[in-house]
C-alpha cells in the first residue's frame, strides 16, 4: 500500500489540478462512455494508456485471457462479466463493444499448456473457455499462442452474440463488436477485420 498511497499523492499534486473540472462534470452528469473494452487483466495491457483515453470514457472489463463466456439460462450463479457486459449495453448503451487481446497472453499459455486441469480450480474452468479457440488452431503451422491469441478473440465476439441484449442492441440500436490485439513488446496493434475475418496493422 504504501507504493500506491505515494503514486496517489503524485497524481493529487501533479494530475488532479488538470482534471478536477472533469471530474467535476463526470460526477454531476455521470458516465457515459461509447465503448465497452473487454481486456486481460494482464498489469501490461492498460486500455486507457493504449487508446490514449481520459476518466470517463471507456467501460473496461478485464479478466484473464480477455474473455466472455456464452450467455447462460438463469441467474444462478456469480456471473460477474455477464453482469458487467449487461450493465454498459443495456444501462449505458455503448456503441461498441471491443475485444482487446495481447501478445505474450498468460491465460493463452495456460490453454495449451498439457498439464491436466484441477477441476477444483476457477482458473482452469475459465480457462476451458478457450476450448473452441483451440480446436480451430489445431494443425497450425505457425506459433500456437499467436494463432489462439487471435483465435480466441473471434469466439469472445461469437459468444457475446449469444447474449439477447447484445444481439437486440445490435439489431435496434447498431451497436458494433470490434477485436483487435496488441503487441506488449512493440506497442503495435492488430484489428480484427469482420468482413475478411483477418487481423490487420493499425499504421
Amino acid at each position: 500500500m504504501e507504493h500506491l498511497i505515494e503514486g496517489y499523492r503524485i497524481y493529487r499534486e501533479k494530475r488532479w489540478p488538470e482534471l478536477r473540472a472533469l471530474h467535476r462534470r463526470l460526477a454531476e452528469r455521470g458516465q457515459s462512455p461509447r465503448t465497452l473494452v473487454i481486456a486481460c487483466s494482464d498489469s501490461r495491457v492498460d486500455p486507457a494508456t493504449i487508446f490514449n483515453a481520459g476518466p470517463g470514457e471507456l467501460f473496461v472489463i478485464r479478466n484473464v485471457a480477455n474473455l466472455a463466456p456464452p450467455c447462460e439460462e438463469g441467474s444462478i450463479g456469480f456471473h460477474g462479466v455477464s453482469a458487467a457486459i449487461e450493465f454498459a449495453v443495456s444501462k449505458l448503451y455503448v456503441e461498441t463493444i471491443l475485444v482487446l487481446g495481447h501478445a505474450q497472453c498468460g491465460g493463452v499459455a495456460a490453454a495449451l499448456s498439457t498439464e491436466p486441469r484441477d477441476p477444483s480450480s476457477f482458473l482452469d474452468a475459465w480457462i476451458g473457455l478457450l476450448d473452441p479457440a483451440k480446436s480451430r488452431i489445431e494443425g497450425c503451422s505457425g506459433d500456437a499462442a499467436e494463432a489462439l491469441e487471435h483465435e480466441s478473440i473471434r469466439v469472445t465476439l461469437e459468444n457475446l452474440k449469444t447474449f439477447p441484449f447484445v444481439a437486440r442492441a445490435i439489431q435496434e440500436h447498431g451497436l458494433k463488436l470490434a477485436g483487435a490485439r496488441y503487441g506488449v513488446a512493440d506497442g503495435s496493434l492488430e484489428v480484427l477485420n469482420l468482413e475478411t475475418g483477418a487481423f490487420e496493422l493499425v499504421i
